[in-house]
């Protein structure tokens, strides 16, 4: 292979992120319409530039208050128990680009208080991933368990102020005291310990003494409560379990309900952003803070030596980005790369920004379509199309052309030598002449598509016929003059006359229709090429009664082992390419090899699915 390629491969893949399975991406700045504000921008320049929702009505009405002194401070707090996934970019779009627009600042923090379901192969996906869409987070990347200390020590604060018990009741029986929708629950039996009781209890959890699931630590608030979320929940579980980043440290691990908003208060988190399925928790995310004693959280915050006043954080909830013929769950992801349903976590089917970004996706159509789906509070399911017309428009206007025959049927020029090369000169773009030219070699023997020649050709049929010419792209007006085949009657080479006065100009006397793209034959590169389509075959692959593997597309990846390309393509500077009359394709730096590359069709170049 080229050295081009394979060495913009070694720059542009991560190294240990993940399984490492990520498509080289060099559209990075191209095209970017999404809004891109920096600390020298004017406050116009950016309300003029950014579109209102309700969460930026919300940050200017803080401002001109003066609330949190003038500060934006947000942040993106997955739990690194999967790979990230197109929902999550609207999360990070909004986040990140919030505190750019305010010049504040935005945190990643990994919520990892479930061992169990977590690894340093997520953890370091994400960043990766996050890196990958254009974004940088403030100051060094965050840990939920590098909180555990403090955490415990506020559990305690709860115990002694009686707001705070260890409960004996297993899982099972927890569940069945909790009640329902619409009949309360009933308290533990073990609600009425001694604040000295629980005390001890919850050290000797923490010091190893009890198996998994002896004993946890709730909440004391109400089982009668309307809202489920405040019947006693349970803010400490043992697990015996190794953390990916504390170790063998702990065997008592908090939940992510008591976890998350003291990770928030402790950071100095002024716009806790989240999904609406958090809205009905936020009542235990305020009753968590305000039960605990600010000075103490003051303490251990990022803000204890700041001028600014110290504000509790605020829980805002925003409608979550649905896609219709998409599964974003994460049980369901994990269970088809479990299953090898599909290929890993960055299978170019998946909705994982790693499948996507190996797809051929590049971080401006992303944006782009995160930013145009906007920011609501009303739940909605969002056309798959938008998210497909906002990579087609991208790579429309920033992918160079190029020549593949995916399907070769070979063709014999035989008004050329034997040894005839010609090098030809086209254009990497109709409209964007920035991106230069490239050198096409035209030799006797070339490579059509199959679908391009009918020896009876159907009403309309634009392209070669016995008999008939048509224009090679870029090249000269042919005319196939004999069809040879096999025994089996299949056509296996066409002999054709060039018109060697048709280069760059109309032949005289006669119009020709058809235009056909080609490859040399002998100097042509032999390429796999993966045509990818929709996983999903239905709107609704996953809900109530529905099950997704029913629901897959069977012709959701096609494998054509034949392909030719032309040369010039790995010599490109580019990894994303319209292969001309084909669709858009990504050139798979995973799979490739110096003898023969592999390229993942990224999108058709037109909807095919609008009629459905």
């Amino acid at each position: 292979m080229a050295e081009t390629l394979g060495e913009l491969a070694s720059v542009f893949l991560p190294q240990g992120a993940g399984q490492g399975r990520q498509s080289c991406d060099f559209q990075f700045n191209h095209g970017l319409q999404y809004y891109h504000m920096t600390a020298s921008d004017s406050d116009t320049k950016q309300q003029a530039t950014a579109p209102s929702n309700f969460i930026r009505n919300m940050i200017n009405q803080d401002l001109e208050s003066g609330k949190h002194g003038g500060r934006v401070h947000t942040r993106f707090p997955p739990e690194p128990n999967g790979y990230l996934h197109i929902g999550h970019a609207k999360s990070i779009c909004l986040n990140f680009s919030l505190a750019q627009e305010y010049q504040g600042q935005c945190n990643l923090r990994f919520d990892d208080t479930n061992p169990a379901k977590e690894s340093q192969e997520f953890v370091d996906s994400i960043k990766d991933n996050i890196r990958w869409l254009g974004f940088s987070w403030s100051g060094e990347v965050r840990y939920s368990s590098s909180y555990f200390d403090a955490l415990y020590d506020f559990a305690v604060q709860l115990i002694n102020s009686g707001k705070a018990y260890v409960c004996s009741l297993s899982a099972e029986q927890a569940r069945e005291f909790r009640g329902t929708l619409t009949e309360p629950g009933k308290n533990s039996p073990d609600r009425d310990r001694t604040i000295a009781e629980n005390l001890d209890l919850f050290a000797r959890m923490k010091a190893g003494e009890f198996p998994d699931g002896a004993y946890s630590l709730r909440a004391k608030i109400d089982m009668a409560s309307p809202n489920i979320n405040m019947r006693d929940p349970v803010l400490y579980r043992i697990r015996h379990i190794h953390h990916h980043q504390t170790g063998d440290k702990w065997c008592i691990y908090p939940t992510y309900d008591y976890t998350h908003c003291i990770s928030d208060a402790i950071e100095g988190i002024t716009h806790s952003l989240c999904t609406l399925e958090f809205e009905d928790h936020r009542p235990l995310y305020d009753w968590i803070l305000h039960n605990l004693e600010l000075s103490s959280l003051r303490a251990v915050s990022d803000l204890a030596d700041s001028q600014y006043d110290y504000v509790l954080p605020e829980q805002t909830e925003f409608a979550k980005l649905k896609l219709n013929y998409t599964v974003v769950g994460k049980r369901t992801l994990r269970e088809m790369v479990e299953e090898g349903i599909v290929d890993g976590w960055d299978d170019p089917r998946m909705p994982t920004l790693a499948g996507m970004r190996r797809r051929g996706f590049t971080p401006a159509s992303i944006r782009n379509f995160c930013e145009s789906v906007g920011v609501a509070r009303a739940e909605s399911v969002v056309d798959l199309g938008m998210l497909e017309h906002a990579i087609r428009d991208d790579l429309d206007k920033h992918a160079p052309r190029a020549m593949c025959v995916l399907n070769p049927l070979k063709v014999t020029l035989t008004t050329f030598a034997e040894d005839h090369l010609e090098e030809l000169t086209m254009s990497n773009h109709p409209k964007e002449e920035s991106l230069g030219e490239r050198t096409v070699p035209l030799t006797r023997e070339i490579v059509i598509d199959r679908s391009d020649f009918e020896e009876v050709p159907p009403p309309g049929f634009k392209r070669l016929t016995a008999g008939g010419e048509v224009r090679l792209r870029g090249a000269y007006v042919i005319r196939c003059d004999e069809v040879i085949k096999d025994a089996s009657g299949e056509v296996t080479e066409l002999l054709c006359s060039v018109d060697l006065d048709t280069l760059g100009k109309k032949p005289e006397g006669r119009k020709v229709k058809g235009v056909i793209h080609w490859v040399s034959a002998s100097q042509g590169v032999a390429a796999q090429v993966r045509l990818y389509d929709r996983l999903f075959s239905v709107e609704k692959p996953e809900g109530k009664d529905v099950d997704y593997r029913e629901c897959l597309n069977p012709d959701s990846l096609q494998l054509l082992e034949n392909c030719v390309v032309e040369p010039a393509v790995l010599k490109s500077a580019s990894s994303n390419f319209q292969f001309e009359r084909e669709g858009y394709f990504c050139f798979d730096a995973v799979d490739s090899t110096a003898e023969r590359p592999v390229f993942n069709r990224t999108i058709t170049l037109r909807d095919s699915w609008s009629g459905n």
